[in-house]
């Protein structure tokens, strides 16, 4: 499923009135409309219901007094707060005023906070509050009158539903500017907003429906490039294998990591990267670590090269350059140290290395030392660092960082010509075209070590099917998630381990295989979203 951004989103609103010839009026019933079926479908009959709804001057006032008009005709107890004096109203949201007005539904001006706190009483008393304060294009903090609402319509207690966006709330980078409504749902409208997807966003927007409300399909497929929200009908998925398969037809990948104390990482990756579908699966360890590690892996194999008290180091390089001959892909990184001989060794790898390579943990702390390094690699890059190592490598702060992950992670990708995967809640995958894909799997109990060395070899093991890196980044990202999600089911919410997801991967590949297929939605023209 497209996202689009404030700046799209009206770039689309223009091209559906101005190149299509929907009247915005047309555009703005529909808005209206489909917001009270997901109210009917969530709340029930409404008749004799209290509804506050708190308009704007805007369109997104405009789409409160068009839900406002048929919650009326519902026989809702229905009153509209309009923030703004009614001869401040113009255009469509003018006509949907006037028409509430001849209807006889009740509108109160409000200008200033002191009307406002007269009214409280009354609107202590509602069923369900209609925020339809503040639209998309908001791009500064919100103060006064307006921030007065917010806090009213967050501290009644009362079910608060948010038209398009909750008011506050930035629509592309998904933080909230001063003020912001705490949405129980938000029904937006066209396409879902990248905000709306990414923390805190996410959680201001509580359950999320997307409605169609009439824009052409050929005039979302005209704006480029738009981002995209990560669901099973978009994975790309390994090929399914020939009846005369053997091991080498699926691909060959090279592990680089480990180091003293560091054994876990190396073993993990390597384990996931075999349960992904790969071949044969070569971890390269530092010789002091083999033992070690030929206790901890089974199926794949270790390849001790020359070290320096466990690291590897200048005395690595011939047998690691030897090892990645006739590899599909490289996997480097996990629990390698980040001391000067494998700082060596990470430069001269992705310098050197020809096929398609993940890099984490380790390897991303040694490329903040120079990231300089990417623009020598001759072969697609993968990097996967959390805020704390993405903050390292864009020489910003980890606030930063969340305060923009989209824009971060896509500057970085363009800027190097690598695909970035920013995880954490709402993982992003950004690409040097500067696209980008939300992830929508995932939980809180993933918050634990490991799990970066997981996605490692998830993503390690689809290169090395000769997967599209981008592709397999995307897919690697979802699976990650999904297993997650798969153990807080089985296990509990929190405690569950990252080496627990690796045996939820090679069902989850089939099951994805199988059905991927997006499902109906419960409302007609209406998706949710989570």
């Amino acid at each position: 499923m497209k996202l689009t951004t404030a700046q799209l989103m009206r770039e689309l609103d223009s091209l559906t009135i101005n190149g299509f010839g929907v009247p915005g009026v047309v555009l703005m019933e529909n808005a209206g409309r489909s917001t009270v079926q997901v109210i009917l479908s969530l709340f029930g009959a409404m008749a004799g219901k209290r509804v506050c709804v708190f308009a704007g001057r805007g369109n997104n006032g405009g789409d409160g007094f068009v839900v406002a008009r048929y919650l009326f005709k519902e026989g809702c107890d229905i009153t509209v707060y309009l923030l703004s004096s009614m001869d401040m109203i113009a255009g469509d949201a003018k006509i949907n005023m006037d028409a509430c007005g001849k209807l006889g539904v009740p509108i109160t001006e409000v200008e200033d906070e002191a009307e406002l706190k007269v009214l409280r009483g009354e609107i202590e008393h509602a069923d369900l509050i209609i925020d339809a304060l503040l639209g998309t294009g908001l791009n500064s903090e919100v103060r006064g009158l307006f921030a007065a609402a917010i806090r009213i319509i967050n501290g009644v207690g009362a079910p608060v539903l948010a038209i398009d966006i909750p008011s506050g709330l930035d629509s592309d980078r998904g933080v909230p500017l001063g003020a912001c409504v705490r949405a129980d749902v938000t029904v937006t409208y066209g396409l879902p907003k990248t905000g709306q997807l990414l923390y805190p966003g996410r959680s201001y927007a509580g359950s999320l429906y997307c409605a169609d409300i009439g824009v052409p399909a050929e005039a979302v497929q005209s704006l480029s490039p738009l981002h995209t929200l990560l669901e099973p009908s978009e994975l790309i998925l390994p090929e399914e294998r020939r009846p005369d398969s053997h091991k080498g037809h699926a691909g060959r990948l090279l592990i680089v990591a480990g180091s003293p104390g560091m054994t876990g990482a190396a073993a993990m990756a390597s384990e996931t990267a075999a349960r992904t579908g790969a071949g044969l699966v070569t971890l390269a360890v530092p010789e002091s670590l083999n033992p070690i590690l030929e206790v901890k892996i089974t199926e794949a194999m270790t390849a001790p090269v020359p070290d320096d008290n466990g690291l590897f180091g200048q005395q690595s390089l011939d047998a690691l350059l030897e090892l990645l001959d006739q590899k599909t892909a490289l996997a480097l990184g996990p629990g390698l140290s980040h001391s000067d001989g494998p700082a060596l060794v990470v430069r001269e790898l992705i310098a050197n290395a020809r096929v398609p390579m993940v890099i984490d943990a380790d390897g991303l702390n040694i490329l903040a030392q120079d990231i300089s390094v990417l623009r020598e690699a001759k072969a697609p890059v993968v990097i996967t660092p959390h805020p704390g190592e993405m903050a390292r490598l864009t020489d910003m702060s980890p606030a930063e960082v969340q305060n923009d992950r989209i824009g971060v992670a896509i500057k970085l990708a363009s800027d190097y010509n690598i695909i970035v995967v920013l995880k954490g809640a709402g993982t992003v995958i950004a690409l040097p075209d500067r696209r980008a894909c939300v992830n929508t799997t995932g939980n809180p109990g993933m918050a634990t070590g490991g799990m970066g060395d997981i996605l490692t070899g998830l993503i390690g093991g689809l290169l090395a099917q000769n997967m599209d890196p981008a592709e397999a980044a995307k897919t690697g990202v979802y699976i990650h998630g999904l297993a997650a999600d798969r153990c807080a089911l089985e296990f509990a919410s929190v405690g569950y381990l990252a080496s627990d997801l690796i045996p939820f991967i090679p069902p989850l590949l089939d099951e994805l295989r199988l059905n991927g297929e997006e499902e109906e939605p419960e409302i007609p023209l209406i998706k949710k979203i989570y």
